[in-house]
């Protein structure tokens, strides 16, 4: 059952809605008016200022618009480059519950606080790798790492991409995606971690990169970690490739930091390199470390390990990276980290803009962090419910936008 604040809504088109009909009103019909006849802003206002008013409102209040008569249905549907100029919105965030049925699930507007019933399009399971930015979302099927999709998730436009080299054989697989904001152009990067046999402390690592420019995959780079594999979690941000690695327990000492910080420059695109000699260590002891991109700003958020017990989580912190240090932004404080309940070692966090959303795999309950204002908040009341104790919950976060295809 939907809770209160909850909408079963279906985004974009608006199939079946009503559409009104306006008249004109002549100026020759003033004797005949009484004090009492409604004059339509329809009637009004020319095409551009009427599109430069509705630009102003939300995404959701823009699309529900369209209902409102055929004239504004036809702006809001048929004229979507009138939306690169739209103010901007707060990332959403799509919660689904884990299952091998059709992902279907609810999206959370931050500006409105609401939730809505939302069908994501092309993804088919809970546990594909995504990467959002700027109004796009970039997924790679789990069970076929070769298979990656693009799409807006507002207007419903997908496509899938030529596979991506290397995929069946990887034993981890990250997903990183970026959007030039002007030209709408995007470059998705695939970097892969295989084990180098028989030696258990080397691993390949390979970076793929597709434009789409081009629209073809290039391969600018291959390597070799020694004592140190890759992982499932990267991002893009100003131009470079930010991956996390994990040390594999050999070669390194107990007390260096198991999880490490490497880069790669996207413009640049260096075929040989040591990546290891510029790795940066994560700040401390962390169980699932996330990278965002934030306007620009690199943020790490990650569980705080135990002491004595490293994979048990006392306290999730928040990080920025500047000039390869990392600042410590902010520490979830203790009444927000209990209200998740039964919190284990790993949680889903993901954020644009300025804004971060965390949420327990094994709760619905949402958490937001403002990261100019440093606030934490949390949503209203997510209308997905927990059924059966071992259910689990995940999501990802996407900035709604009209005015970008895939």
């Amino acid at each position: 059952m939907l809770a209160m604040e909850s909408e079963e809504w279906e985004l974009y088109p608006y199939i079946g809605s009503q559409v009104m009909e306006y008249g004109q009103i002549s100026e020759d019909s003033d004797d005949d008016w009484n004090g009492e006849v409604a004059v339509s802003l329809d009637a009004v206002l020319p095409d551009d200022l009427l599109e430069k008013v509705l630009s102003f409102l939300p995404v959701a209040s823009i699309i529900r618009s369209g209902s409102v008569c055929k004239r504004w249905h036809e702006i809001v549907h048929a004229q979507r480059q009138a939306w690169n100029k739209m103010v901007p919105q707060k990332p959403w965030y799509f919660m689904f519950t884990c299952s091998e049925d059709a992902v279907s699930g609810f999206a959370y507007d931050p500006s409105l606080r609401k939730w809505y019933g939302f069908d994501f399009p092309c993804i088919e399971k809970s546990n594909w790798s995504t990467s959002s930015s700027a109004g796009l979302v970039c997924l790679m099927d789990s069970e076929n790492r070769r298979r990656i999709m693009v799409c807006n998730p507002i207007t419903k436009d997908w496509k899938r991409l030529l596979d991506a080299p290397g995929g069946k054989t990887a034993y981890y697989s990250a997903l990183a995606f970026s959007v030039d904001r002007s030209s709408h152009q995007y470059t998705v990067a695939v970097a892969r971690s295989n084990q180098v046999p028989p030696e258990h402390y080397q691993w390949e690592f390979t970076i793929h990169l597709y434009e789409s420019v081009t629209g073809n995959w290039v391969t600018p780079f291959t390597g070799v970690l020694l004592g140190w594999r890759g992982g499932d979690e990267c991002v893009i941000c100003g131009g470079i490739l930010y991956y996390l690695v994990y040390s594999t327990g050999v070669l390194v000492n107990n007390n260096e930091h198991r999880h490490c910080l490497v880069m790669y420059d996207l413009a640049a695109r260096p075929n040989h390199t040591s990546l290891m000699s510029m790795a940066i260590p994560v700040p401390c002891a962390l169980t699932c470390g996330r990278l965002m991109n934030l306007s620009e700003r690199l943020v790490l958020v990650g569980g705080i390990g135990k002491q004595d017990r490293p994979g048990i989580i006392k306290g999730i912190g928040i990080w920025e990276l500047h000039n390869k240090e990392w600042r410590e932004v902010a520490r979830m404080p203790h009444k927000f980290f209990q209200g998740f309940g039964e919190f284990d070692d790993v949680f889903a966090s993901c954020g644009a803009d300025d804004l971060i959303y965390i949420q327990s795999y094994g709760s619905p309950a949402l958490l937001t962090f403002e990261i100019n204002q440093k606030l934490w908040k949390w949503s209203v009341k997510s209308p997905v419910s927990k059924r059966f104790p071992l259910q689990l919950f995940t999501g990802f976060s996407f900035e709604p936008r009209l005015d970008i295809a895939s």
